[in-house]
């Protein structure tokens, strides 16, 4: 299988990120396909550059993000996008933890309220 994933760079405790497609099964700093943006975490606010065509090229082709690459390319607007195009595609793995996140913060909050 073929993810969106972020493949760090940069020195000690100044981390730079590239947004990659590569295969699933090759290590975080290993080999991959195509570079298709950066992101920097370090700057205020932080900094996110996409292509846009490269990374919905590969959407389309099936490549799955990973949780936190689904929320950077949300962010950028390029989910959007991908969605209105194809509106009965769903991320499993992306989307099924941000929404247990999701729930699990819904939950204990109710219970502190209580």
């Amino acid at each position: 299988m073929v993810k969106i994933r972020l493949r760090r760079i940069g020195a000690k405790h100044k981390p730079l990120y590239r947004i990659v497609v590569a295969d699933s099964k090759s290590p975080r700093g290993g080999a991959f396909i195509e570079v298709i943006g950066n992101y920097n975490p370090l700057t205020d606010p932080e900094t996110i550059v996409v292509d846009e065509k490269k990374a919905l090229a590969w959407l389309e082709k099936g490549a799955q993000p990973t949780e936190t690459t689904y929320r950077l390319l949300n962010k950028t607007g390029v989910m959007d996008k991908f969605k209105a195009a194809h509106p009965a595609r769903k991320f499993k793995q992306a989307v099924q933890k941000t929404t247990q996140k999701q729930k699990k913060k819904s939950k204990s909050t109710a219970e502190v309220k209580s």
